[in-house]
């Protein structure tokens, strides 16, 4: 299995280099790495160009002249992943992610595990994502696969996993085949969803897992989830949660009716927890507008002219259009 990982980096220059320290140091090295930077002004990129060079031709860093968020970074960098033939699986993260030394050993040590019992159809696995405290971060739980069968269930347990049904960004292993059959992530979402919308897109159909012997550390200023008071980010929350349940195949109608009466029961916790209830009404009036009277820009459109290299928009030109069917 050859592994490329993807990192995006926005303004956390000493947090980048010590999840590229992390990465250099895995006990399963990593094949390629693909560095985003997405338009920092802090230094960032020059930090990542410093420290790519010990990584030689296996290394490449993407500087985009526009932040394109979370969503256009993984997009634009699964694209530069997946342009190789030989990549197996796409490892991708923030910039405040740390691996522990372990993580790709123990991710592809479970993958080796799974299929030896049975048909390869794993398409996503997702790492144990700590705090900075040593204890699971709860911004970065999977959500269970609902309706898993006991076979799937058991299977998974065999190779000491969980059934999941969608991860977050947070160091999760995609399936460089599913990519190319699925698409990329929409990179109009900007921040917030598009690791749940992507993820349930690969894993419909497929199978995904959950893998607590691959572990990280989340280095987040709090310990917390994000609808801990997400102040003007809470916009994004609203807006793309609505073009998921109304746009995206990645859900099933019932999983829809479910994780609609879920966020619902969310957004009342936000509220009830929040310092600026009036900041959050109006991300709420403005994301619930938008989400309803606008749909997402193909991500080939959100990309184009923002610093994209060519060879690489020209694999998010055709994983763009694999994605909007």
């Amino acid at each position: 299995m050859r592994v490329t990982a993807v990192l995006v980096a926005y303004n956390r220059r000493e947090l980048l280099r010590e999840s590229l320290e992390a990465l250099a140091a895995q006990s399963r090295p990593v094949d390629r790495l693909v560095v985003v930077d997405n338009a920092s002004d802090d230094g960032s990129d020059e930090a990542a160009a410093e420290q790519l060079d010990h990584w030689g031709e296996r290394a490449r860093l993407l500087r985009l002249t526009e932040n394109t968020g979370g969503a256009g970074g993984f997009a634009a960098g699964i694209a530069a992943a997946v342009a190789e033939d030989d990549v197996d699986w796409v490892w991708v993260m923030d910039d405040d992610t740390v691996p522990g030394p372990d993580a790709l050993a123990g991710a592809l040590a479970a993958h080796e595990r799974y299929r030896e019992t049975g048909q390869d159809d794993l398409a996503v696995m997702g790492s144990r994502v700590l705090w900075t405290d040593g204890d699971d971060h709860p911004m970065n739980t999977p959500k269970p696969k609902i309706r898993a069968s006991a076979d799937e269930r058991a299977r998974a347990g065999e190779a000491g996993c969980v059934e999941i049904r969608s991860i977050s960004f947070v160091s999760a292993f995609l399936r460089a085949a599913r990519v190319r059959e699925r698409g990329l992530p929409v990179a109009d979402y900007f921040l917030w969803n598009d690791d749940f919308e992507y993820s349930a897109r690969l894993l419909r159909g497929a199978r995904g897992l959950f893998v607590p012997g691959s572990v990280v550390t989340h280095k987040t200023a709090k310990r917390g989830s994000s609808d801990l008071d997400p102040g003007p980010r809470f916009y994004y929350e609203v807006r793309n949660k609505l073009w998921v349940f109304r746009l995206s195949r990645a859900l099933f109608g019932w999983e829809k009716l479910l994780y609609a009466a879920a966020t619902a029961r969310r957004w009342f916790r936000t509220f009830r927890a929040s310092s600026d209830r009036a900041q959050l009404r109006d991300c709420l009036r403005r994301g619930w507008r938008d989400g309803w009277l606008r749909a997402p820009r193909p991500t080939r459109v959100v990309l184009r002219d923002t610093g994209v290299p060519v060879d690489v928009m020209i694999e998010v030109e055709r994983l763009s259009k694999l994605g909007e069917r």
